[in-house]
């Protein structure tokens, strides 16, 4: 008897800033088994960089190419914040904190973030992942490659996302997908800027399921939907809204599935392949665990840390629900529908 053809699936990768390591971990362990062909990626921020460059490997090499490439991007992203001022204080290193929270280049730069637009400082508001993008990805590979790619950045003037299909990638695309606001510059693209597009779909769900055949589609969240205490310092409410907001669509897109699920035949009719999807979910307990200013710690101790807190998450899934996959999702939307 000969090996059973790979199963297709696709990926939904959230953003995160520097926890995009975990989506990274997660990849690399799902690289490791010839049971799963990736169809189509959809990701947005830290999830579009780690999409694009899983593409970018599968195109020029396969699965050993892509876990490569993962490792390069984010060894480079890792070298690169070597040089920037964002670096724990020697407080947190004892208490063996990865929060930024103390660290005085940090603590000045989220007060200017707070009074100071990016174009008052002038310049282009320069990224660094310009620079990393265009070394390790060959875009010209990746727009032919046999991975669907789906890339959300969100329209400044309209506030609408807007989704970027392989053959639109560029660099600029996915700056786009990740610029925060208060941070950079918009970035043009066809005379309309850009900003992250976690503001409208982290990641969005809907080209997964009308351009692609599969109906698994993997959720690799980092992003938490639930904190168990609330708020109370300005700079935690603060963090608590982005969450929230970056949250929003992708909920809504997950409550549509599940009522959709409820009141459409799965076998025909219109609505039919959103409502036979099977949702599965990749997540971890640590990113609740972690501060919101870890996002900008890039120390390669930490993106190992949570590469390889992504590859137990994913081992631990593979090891709960081997024989789900293709058979029943595993995530449960039904909760979703009330909510």
């Amino acid at each position: 008897m000969g090996r059973a053809k790979p199963l297709a699936i696709d990926l939904a990768l959230q953003g995160g800033g520097s926890h995009g390591a975990f989506t990274w971990g997660a990849l690399d362990r799902l690289l490791e088994s010839d049971r799963f062909e990736v169809e189509g990626i959809s990701g947005t921020s830290a999830g579009a960089m780690n999409a694009a460059v899983f593409a970018h490997g599968m195109a020029v090499g396969g699965r050993p190419a892509a876990r490569a490439a993962l490792e390069d991007f984010w060894r480079r992203v890792s070298r690169a914040a070597a040089f920037s001022p964002f670096q724990r204080s020697p407080l947190d290193v004892m208490r063996g904190k990865w929060t930024l929270d103390n660290s005085p280049a940090f603590v000045a730069m989220d007060l200017m973030a707070r009074l100071v637009s990016p174009y008052a400082l002038g310049g282009g508001g320069a990224n660094p992942l310009r620079d990393i993008l265009a070394a390790v990805i060959d875009f010209d590979r990746l727009r032919t490659g046999p991975v669907k790619l789906f890339i959300t950045a969100t329209n400044v003037r309209t506030g609408r996302g807007r989704v970027f299909r392989r053959h639109e990638i560029t660099p600029d695309v996915l700056l786009a997908s990740a610029c925060l606001p208060t941070m950079f510059q918009a970035v043009e693209i066809d005379g309309e800027p850009y900003w992250d597009g976690g503001f409208s779909g982290n990641p969005t769900l809907t080209p997964l399921v009308l351009e692609c055949e599969s109906r698994d589609t993997f959720l690799v969240q980092i992003n938490p939907v639930e904190r168990p205490e609330p708020p109370r310092s300005a700079r935690e409410i603060a963090s608590r809204v982005n969450e929230v907001s970056f949250n929003a669509v992708l909920l809504k897109e997950l409550r549509m599935i599940a009522v959709l699920r409820q009141v459409v035949d799965p076998g025909s009719g219109e609505g039919a392949h959103w409502a036979g999807m099977r949702m599965h979910r990749i997540h971890s307990d640590l990113m609740t665990e972690l501060g919101d200013s870890s996002k900008l710690n890039a120390e390669w101790r930490f993106l190992t840390m949570l590469r390889d807190d992504g590859r137990r998450a994913a081992e631990a899934f593979a090891a709960a629900h081997r024989a789900d996959i293709g058979v029943r999702s595993t995530f449960d939307l039904d909760d979703l529908e009330s909510v």
